[in-house]
């Protein structure tokens, strides 16, 4: 049984495991829990489950038909994270990013518009450097973009907001490099539409990623883990 186990046990990146559909990554500050998470060791080593109900980059790591790892960013570099809320997928893309100690010399910077999402972040920064969490609005670059002095080469944005692609078109244009990832988590009910349903709406902003410069190399539905959301992994071409 073990031996079969360990078939279907993958590394995704040199700290994110994928064990059948259940992903994990190696805690960056053992023995603690970021929400309750279950911790396990697996060869002497902890790791901290990363549930993708919780987690919308965790929910698109299980639902892609690609290789899950072409999602993640590379680690030790700096990424920016808009919508960053309690920090669930924040703490685990931190144990990947940057590490205990922050070893990696990663760089998340985490924006929201929540001061208590803040402070929870803001605590959470404290035991895992390399964090840096900013009380911002994502429209508003200009309040918190020195922090971000040279482009980054991958950017992820969750938030609830009405104009959510406007947003996340002008953030990739003012901080994601060319060829940058950039992945979108498209909430359905905050966008304004009048069209004919959800899928007429997700086609409609596909069109409009294509148009403004960005290359559609996916588009996941994460049904079942967060109804009436889609994820788009996207290239930027300009």
């Amino acid at each position: 049984m073990a031996r079969g186990n360990n078939r279907r046990r993958s590394m995704l990146s040199w700290a994110v495991m994928k064990d059948g559909r259940t992903l994990w990554t190696l805690n960056a500050v053992p023995k603690t829990t970021v929400y309750g998470e279950s911790l396990r060791n697996f060869s002497g080593t902890e790791f901290r489950r990363w549930d993708p109900t919780r987690s919308k980059l965790g929910a698109a790591l299980v639902r892609t038909r690609r290789a899950p790892e072409l999602l993640l960013p590379e680690e030790g570099t700096t990424v920016l994270y808009l919508g960053a809320g309690h920090g669930t997928s924040i703490s685990h893309l931190h144990d990947h990013l940057c590490g205990a100690e922050n070893d990696l010399s990663g760089r998340l910077v985490a924006v929201d518009l929540a001061p208590r999402c803040l402070r929870e972040l803001t605590h959470m920064a404290k035991s895992r450097p390399g964090l840096v969490p900013v009380l911002g609005d994502a429209r508003k670059h200009a309040a918190w973009g020195v922090l971000l002095p040279r482009k980054v080469n991958w950017l992820f944005q969750d938030v609830a907001q009405a104009g959510q692609v406007d947003i996340f078109i002008a953030a990739c244009r003012r901080f994601l490099e060319r060829n940058g990832t950039g992945l979108l988590s498209l909430k359905a009910a905050s966008e304004r539409w009048t069209g004919e349903g959800e899928e007429a709406l997700f086609t409609s902003v596909e069109q409009t990623l294509e148009s403004s410069g960005f290359e559609v190399e996916e588009r996941i539905e994460l049904a079942g883990y967060e109804d009436n959301h889609v994820l788009f992994a996207v290239r930027k071409l300009e």
